[in-house]
């Protein structure tokens, strides 16, 4: 079925995927003949860039050199002409019939993202299974919140509103989690819809350990942006907790005085907590910045044509 979406542009950035990138956007043109279709090619050293070019209706965007994920949905995003936004991987994992159900969710529900989740019978690789796990246990944690997939590639969005949080975005693949993140501790609309992956043709450039520590580091420092004082204030509680009981204990039970250990500790909680309090007002003062026009942004069918 052909599906006329004339206000959707399609980013997808592409690192040396020769194997899958011709049969991806033919694949996508066919079902989306009207919309624009954007491939960032971010630095690719094989055939990537001419065989985007050679497909008709396909405008390639170029990084001199490997620039990373983040930044090539940047790069998108800044060069896209229209409202609804979609990511989309250049390896053949998705389909146009997953995008076509994720841009009618985002539109029959005037969601500010519609965000794909990989169920049962999706491809999975299975080097990276433990490491997905825990990486998603641990943004689910800073996230508050059960979240069906952290980081699946499909996904719809709201070009006015992410274009907001550009320079909070990392320029590695961990720019999935963040906008993520970012989009539901700010309180927008976002919602995860089922889809069902293919295998991805070609090999992955994801390093598991590597991406996974620069994922992790970002989802703190996403928590520490918006729950700035609940994160500081739960390490001095802790401390200060722990140091208490510790030098009590030691105190009473065995007569020895208050350590000089438990001293240390009950002084880093009640530090921690007034860092926090610190921080929290310089977060205040940076969010000031990020609350323009947002209740326009937030508004039911705001900007979405």
């Amino acid at each position: 079925m052909i599906v006329q979406r004339p206000g959707l542009t399609v980013i997808v950035p592409a690192l040396n995927e020769e194997a899958a990138i011709g049969s991806t956007l033919e694949e996508l043109r066919r079902h989306f003949p009207d919309s624009e279709i954007l491939v960032v090619n971010d630095g690719s050293t094989d055939r990537t860039a001419g065989t985007a070019a050679s497909v008709p209706g396909v405008r390639v965007l170029h990084h001199d050199f490997n620039r990373g994920y983040g930044a090539a949905i940047k790069t998108g995003l800044r060069q896209a002409t229209n409202e609804v936004v979609a990511w989309y991987d250049a390896d053949g994992q998705h389909t146009p019939q997953n995008l076509e159900i994720l841009v009618e969710h985002f539109t029959r529900n005037e969601l500010h993202a519609a965000i794909g989740a990989r169920t049962r019978g999706s491809a999975v690789e299975g080097r990276r299974v433990l490491a997905k796990a825990l990486l998603g246990f641990f943004v689910q944690l800073v996230a508050g919140r059960r979240i069906a997939d952290v980081n699946c590639g499909l996904r719809v969005v709201r070009r006015s509103v992410l274009r907001r949080y550009l320079h909070l975005l990392p320029d590695g693949f961990s720019a999935s989690i963040t906008s993520m993140l970012l989009l539901l501790k700010r309180g927008y609309r976002v919602e995860f819809v089922p889809i069902i992956t293919r295998s991805r043709t070609g090999t992955s450039t994801v390093r598991v350990i590597r991406d996974g520590v620069l994922a992790i580091q970002t989802s703190l420092r996403i928590l520490i942006l918006f729950q700035a004082f609940h994160a500081f204030s739960v390490v001095a509680t802790f401390l200060f907790v722990v140091g208490s009981t510790y030098g009590t204990a030691m105190a009473l039970i065995f007569g020895r005085g208050f350590p000089a250990l438990a001293s240390v500790l009950v002084l880093s909680g009640v530090m921690i907590f007034f860092m926090g309090l610190l921080t929290d007002q310089v977060v205040a003062l940076r969010m000031e910045r990020l609350e323009e026009n947002v209740l326009e942004d937030r508004s039911p069918g705001a900007g979405v044509s």
